[in-house]
């Protein structure tokens, strides 16, 4: 688990874009994209204080912000407890699943229409994965394999569809808890990651849209038996508490 020395330094690395911009919705875009990272992972309580100082903002702006994260599905609100990183069911990983299947092959059949960038962007994907693993950076590396799939929607060029992609991955990242070893997990895909990659790069569509919905069946059968295999209770953490 990160410190929360680092937690803190992170968030007070992101002030200048809150000031930028300093709106509800720019805080929430802030702290989704950090629970995408596995900044915070599920079930810690997200203080206000703690939070509200880092990026220098109000407390209502910082509670309006939390009220759009839990009506994503990324926080929950408990009665005199505050606000947590949600923690996923089992139901939830196979529903987002769902979702990624549908969403994720409907960019892979646009491959070849797609702009040059676009394409460019999931082969940037996975080089940068490729970096990652060299220097043993596995939390990184989830959030790269994350990315690689951002970029496989994107080949769709539809900011509707990379907006519904980035709340999915982003709800996903709370269950990667479940497995006992990032590193495997992630590092068991990269293969199939560049094979996604080189299918896509040459045009063979259907290929491509095949092996990815091996390859997401694949993930969920495994976190799907992660989670029926864990038993213990998930401790609960919490983001500088307030006091």
């Amino acid at each position: 688990m990160v410190a929360v020395s680092e937690l803190v330094d992170a968030l007070v690395a992101d002030r200048p874009q809150v000031i930028r911009a300093s709106t509800a919705e720019r805080v929430a875009e802030l702290l989704r994209v950090r629970i995408l990272e596995g900044f915070f992972p599920p079930g810690m309580r997200l203080s206000e204080e703690s939070i509200g100082a880092a990026l220098n903002v109000s407390r209502n702006t910082l509670r309006e912000a939390f009220r759009l994260l839990c009506h994503e599905g990324l926080a929950t609100h408990r009665l005199n407890q505050g606000v947590f990183v949600r923690v996923l069911t089992e139901s939830d990983v196979v529903d987002l699943y769902m979702v990624r299947t549908v969403v994720e092959c409907a960019g892979v059949r646009r491959a070849v229409s797609a702009s040059q960038s676009a394409r460019e962007a999931v082969q940037a994907a996975v080089d940068q994965a490729a970096r990652l693993a060299v220097e043993q950076r596995w939390q990184e590396l989830g959030t790269a394999d994350l990315r690689f799939h951002e970029a496989l929607v994107r080949l769709a060029e539809s900011p509707r569809l990379d907006i519904l992609m980035q709340r999915v991955l982003a709800e996903l990242r709370l269950s990667f808890h479940v497995m006992s070893s990032p590193r495997e997990f992630h590092e068991a895909y990269r293969a199939r990651n560049r094979e996604i990659c080189r299918l896509v790069m040459t045009g063979e569509v259907d290929a491509a849209e095949a092996a990815l919905t091996d390859y997401l069946a694949d993930a969920r059968g495994e976190l799907v038996d992660a989670y029926r295999a864990s038993d213990a209770a998930l401790g609960l953490g919490s983001f500088g508490a307030d006091r």
